[in-house]
């Protein structure tokens, strides 16, 4: 396995005062827009191109570590990103460790940092230098991530300004520490590779993937009671729900995709792909479900045993045909293997797209584009499919639907757009390198980094038009990001804002 990069994808405030003001109608506040986690941003008036090297339309540059497979989140002034110690702006931490880096919004200007150390029992539990590969997600004066270590941290940020002089010792003022959950300990998982969840904030819950997955030999399952989905309460972290499907013995690497939530006939379901290439619909829990058990009234209570369940509306397997039983046997199997979904959900039109198939790593080279019905229930595998369309060779992207098309990038080097209603191709286009982050629709144009260090802006229509191609000379795993008339682009190293006139000298 070629692992000197990542694993995840997965690849997404405030200013005065002790209590933060709420987030602007511009701010970007998760991976994906909304609950539905579709790549697809309001903003307008984004440039079409840049230059790294003159500066044109670059508004700041600010150094990461020298592995980012984070996106950025933009929320009241402040830009969060996760990294690693590449590049350590503390003396004091060297060495390998999780980083969130925090910056501020207009200039650029390195706020604080979180460190995190890392796991050392066995390397596929935190894979080296692949730092905090989660995106945070944002709501009020709270921000929620999971750390290199798989741990569910809740923190409030400093107000702006607070020990952020140049001059002024790293670490000066630091965000505190609400509460930290450990999915290991407290919910019994097995981390593979790299903690890569993207948190959905739904009422007072907490609905994130696992990260469980196989251990370091590939073919073996060591909690195969372990959750897939977890609900925690936002306010303790503690630990109130998870799916009762038994996915994690029919997981063939690991539980990548992060949900995503839409209301479908008048009520909310929270949609979730499963390590097994199966897409499920769940009930969220209603609001105070918990409040009147007693055992959880303190704010030092521990956990429900065993937590609750999530009513389960309907499931749909991505890959009916693949093999069901006996899944670790075909580990490097390129013709044949079991399916699986880096990519999160997209909900649109009360449709779901949604691609997957054979591991980059460890499976077959087939994947596809999927869009099914959503309104229906149960067993949804044979009575729900609208379409199939077939990528190039893997697939790690999460979709963005606009307008009737279907963007997206897959690892066999190529883009493309298809008819979101038919299924059929618009255009493709050969790109340089692997698609590992998603496409951002915004201001009429398709924005795509790839492995090959090419970033890409296509005009989002129907008729193919290449807008510009820039070479940023490093890998890009990042999904960008656009709030308040900037785009953001993280490179592996270097994060850009990026604003239509803007130059830094």
């Amino acid at each position: 396995m070629n692992r000197n990069l990542l694993c995840c994808l997965l690849s997404s405030g405030l200013v005065l005062g002790p209590l933060c003001l709420p987030a602007d109608a511009a701010d970007q506040l998760q991976w994906g827009q909304a609950w539905s986690r579709n790549m697809v941003s309001p903003e307008q008036g984004l440039p079409e191109s840049f230059d790294p090297q003159s500066g044109r339309n670059i508004q700041w540059t600010a150094e990461l570590g020298t592995e980012t497979h984070s996106s950025p989140v933009v929320v009241g002034g402040r830009v969060y990103i996760g990294t690693n110690n590449g590049h350590p702006r503390d003396p004091a931490q060297h060495g390998d460790r999780g980083v969130l880096m925090c910056f501020e919004e207009k200039t650029g200007r390195f706020l604080w940092q979180l460190l995190f150390p890392k796991r050392d029992e066995d390397i596929y539990f935190d894979w080296p230098n692949s730092g905090i590969s989660s995106p945070v997600t944002v709501e009020g004066d709270r921000v929620y991530f999971v750390n290199n270590r798989g741990v569910v941290v809740c923190i409030e940020p400093p107000p702006i300004g607070v020990g952020a002089a140049t001059n002024a010792p790293v670490g000066a003022s630091v965000p505190k520490t609400i509460w930290q959950f450990d999915l290991t300990t407290g919910a019994g998982i097995w981390s593979h590779d790299a903690a890569h969840s993207s948190i959905l904030v739904q009422g007072d819950y907490l609905y994130l993937n696992s990260g469980t997955g196989v251990d370091n030999t590939h073919k073996r399952i060591r909690t195969p009671d372990a959750p897939s989905l977890v609900v925690l309460d936002k306010r303790t972290g503690r630990y109130v729900a998870r799916d009762d499907e038994h996915i994690a013995p029919n997981i063939f690497h690991s539980t990548w995709s992060a949900p995503s939530m839409a209301t479908v006939n008048g009520r909310p379901l929270i949609f979730f792909a499963g390590g097994n290439g199966v897409v499920y619909a769940f009930n969220p829990l209603e609001n105070g479900v918990m409040d009147n058990r007693p055992s959880l009234q303190s704010s030092n209570a521990p956990p429900l045993h065993p937590p609750l369940f999530l009513a389960k509306v309907w499931q749909f397997d991505f890959d009916p045909t693949a093999p069901k039983s006996n899944i670790h046997e075909y580990l490097s199997n390129r013709q044949e293997s079991p399916s699986d979904i880096f990519g999160m959900p997209v909900f649109d039109n009360n449709r779901i797209y949604v691609a997957g198939g054979g591991d980059i790593w460890w499976g077959k080279n087939e994947a596809w584009l999927k869009c099914f019905d959503a309104t229906r229930t149960g067993d949804i595998t044979t009575n729900s499919l609208v379409w199939s369309y077939t990528l190039q060779k893997h697939v790690m992207s999460t979709p963005a639907i606009y307008r009737g098309l279907a963007f997206i990038g897959d690892v066999g080097h190529t883009f493309h757009c298809v008819d979101a209603q038919t299924g059929q191709a618009c255009w493709t286009h050969e790109i340089k390198g692997e698609t590992w982050a998603s496409p951002l629709v915004a201001d009429g144009k398709v924005y795509l980094g790839t492995r090959g260090g090419a970033f890409y802006v296509f005009a989002a229509s129907r008729e193919k038009k290449l807008l510009s191609t820039i070479d940023l000379g490093r890998p890009v795993s990042s999904t960008a990001a656009a709030a308040n008339g900037v785009l953001y682009v993280a490179t592996m190293s270097h994060l850009y804002a990026l604003r239509q006139g803007a130059d830094p000298r």
